[in-house]
């Protein structure tokens, strides 16, 4: 698409493996409509404000568990902090502090 959005990789890829194709594909297409600018919500995208301002976490369901992509939309791309398995409730601290510190990294590069 024309005004499609960059997006740029701070932490792990989308790949097969360990994505199952499927899941992999999956991931793909929701990335894809998020440059597009298309809003996306439950159950496939949530916000992750606990990370920062306009942060989400993109949910992919596998037969390998269950992927999550974390993103930060800016008004001139899509800035991915992490991809992770999920194996607990809530998203660990860790990932947390995680995504925050490359974030900052990115906006320090960014600007400067």
């Amino acid at each position: 698409m024309k005004n499609r959005k960059p997006i740029f990789w701070l932490g792990n890829e989308v790949k097969t493996p360990p994505f199952s194709e499927e899941s992999r594909q999956e991931a793909g297409f929701l990335l894809g409509r998020l440059q597009d600018g298309v809003i996306i919500g439950l159950p496939h995208v949530r916000p992750m404000p606990s990370i920062g301002t306009s942060c989400y976490e993109i949910r992919v369901n596998a037969s390998e568990g269950q992927w999550r992509i974390i993103l930060r939309i800016d008004e001139d791309a899509i800035i991915i902090a992490d991809v992770f398995l999920k194996k607990t409730e809530k998203t660990p601290k860790e990932v947390i502090n995680l995504c925050k510190k490359r974030l900052a990294r990115y906006d320090i590069c960014a600007k400067g």
